[in-house]
């Protein structure tokens, strides 16, 4: 069994019985994690907050080949995590190769940040004067990681968070815990405690984390409801929170656009690892001249795709991360159709498929704006499609909704392509080609969809705060300075 990684050693939990780590696509138990407990988490904040003076004061280029090293680390340990994160989070082997590599090259782009981001100089209102914007590290960052994508999102956080001169403490899902507790392999060449490893489940060892005095900021990729609580939690120490929240993206198709193309890009964002993705398309607007013809296309897409294990390989499509979670979105099918909507592909448990919680990719129609389902987060493999009248109303409808993370538009006209990037409310916007992440461009949402960014310059100074020094070299008497007499 896997162990805790604290201060640069193993260490076992002491939160009592181990974790079950199930595979959602055989519903077997794979592997067993540590529970960690808080006093697990004060060793590891302690060796945190211990590494940080020594690791702050690390120089740019030495903190930047550490960095550097464990994207070379991570790449070298791509099979065996790739193999680990299939068969925790269901997902296929294919993908989860990819997002190692995606991982590595977040580190060293991050890497080469850590080189370069150190300050500015600014004027001065005199001569012999200097004055300087520096940028310093926070202290000790708790990350807490969510179950869908478990490495690509601790390495958006511990990269930047590394790369600005922080030390972490990392606790992933109890779900998805296997993978992250692996890399200590990855980052055990960096001084001991400046990378900190604990498992948990329930709330203890989150809250734990999250109210620790020597914990100034924590960094966490989840639900609405849990970044509201998470507020609440930090607000006594006034801690910074990098909150990256619920999503409930709109994919906006126009009359000229390419439908063979929209509806593919289509089932490709709402389908991707079963739906369970931040910035699914959850609420689909097809201008009713093309409506009937979009939802064919889309409906032919959704019945060829085929669903079954990570492992794999001709796999699109993958099951949920666990039984209540299919259950929750058979709830929200049959709540839509209570509402007049129906299914024009999908909609039941695969019947191929005995194991696994598998639930196939379901088109709805005769959605309307008001219906419950578009209220909230779907997190699930549903495409409902809805037809607009004009752009004003696709905007219009797009923008209500209390989230705000991402957009998607297929037009080639650029008046709309235009109107449509300056007016949605979405912090990441995509135009003919959805969910396509850069390392250098921000990631993060509007309204209810969190605070702060991640990825390119904003994402490593969501880990830095600022300090301006005015240094007088000549120290000669001001004229302003008391006593006025003299």
């Amino acid at each position: 069994m896997r162990q805790l990684w604290i201060g640069g050693r193993f260490a076992a939990g002491s939160g009592g019985d181990p974790i079950e780590v199930v595979d959602p696509a055989t519903e077997e138990v794979v592997d067993h994690a540590p529970r960690a407990s808080a006093s697990d988490v004060d060793r590891a904040v302690a060796a945190a907050r211990a590494a940080f003076p020594g690791w702050k004061k690390t120089s740019a280029w030495a903190r930047a080949d550490l960095i550097a090293a464990a994207a070379g680390r991570l790449r070298e340990a791509r099979e065996d995590l790739a193999v680990t994160l299939t068969r925790e989070t269901g997902r296929t082997l294919r993908k989860n190769r990819g997002y190692v590599d995606w991982s590595s090259t977040c580190l060293e782009y991050y890497a080469g940040l850590a080189r370069e981001r150190r300050g500015r100089v600014i004027p001065s209102a005199e001569d012999g004067q200097l004055n300087l914007v520096l940028k310093e590290p926070l202290g000790v960052v708790g990350c807490l990681v969510p179950w869908n994508y478990p490495l690509l999102l601790l390495v958006w956080k511990v990269a930047p968070a590394l790369a600005a001169g922080n030390t972490v403490v990392i606790k992933p899902a109890s779900q998805t815990p296997l993978a992250t507790l692996d890399l200590h392999r990855v980052f055990d060449h960096l001084p001991a405690g400046v990378v900190n490893i604990v498992a948990g489940s329930g709330a203890e060892i989150g809250e734990a984390l999250v109210r620790h005095p020597d914990v100034p900021c924590i960094a966490f990729t989840g639900s609405t409801e849990t970044g509201r609580a998470l507020m609440r939690l930090g607000a006594d120490r006034i801690k910074k929170l990098h909150l990256e929240l619920g999503g409930s993206d709109a994919f906006i198709v126009c009359a000229d656009a390419d439908l063979d193309a929209a509806a593919r890009a289509c089932a490709w964002t709402a389908f991707l690892n079963a739906g369970q993705v931040c910035t699914s398309a959850e609420r689909i607007y097809v201008e009713r001249a093309v409506h009937d013809r979009f939802v064919e296309r889309l409906v032919e897409v959704t019945r060829r795709l085929v669903i079954g294990p990570g492992m794999q390989e001709a796999t699109e499509v993958t099951p949920l991360i666990a039984r209540r979670e299919r259950e929750r979105i058979e709830a929200r099918v049959a709540g839509a159709k209570q509402q007049g909507a129906s299914i024009a592909a999908g909609g039941r448990r695969p019947p191929h498929l005995a194991k696994g919680w598998f639930y196939e990719p379901t088109v709805l129609v005769g959605v309307k704006q008001e219906h419950a389902l578009l209220k909230e987060e779907i997190f699930g493999p549903l495409a409902p499609v809805i037809p607009f009248e004009g752009f004003d109303e696709a905007l219009r409808m797009a923008n209500d909704s209390p989230y705000g993370l991402g957009a998607t538009l297929f037009s080639n006209d650029p008046r709309r392509v235009r109107r449509y990037y300056e007016e949605i409310e979405a912090g990441n916007v995509w135009v003919n080609d959805p969910l396509v992440d850069n390392p250098a461009g921000p990631f993060g949402g509007m309204k209810m969809s969190g605070l702060g960014r991640e990825l390119g310059e904003e994402g490593l100074e969501e880990f830095q705060q600022t300090k301006h020094v005015h240094w007088d070299l000549d120290a000669r008497p001001k004229p302003w300075w008391f006593p006025w007499s003299s």
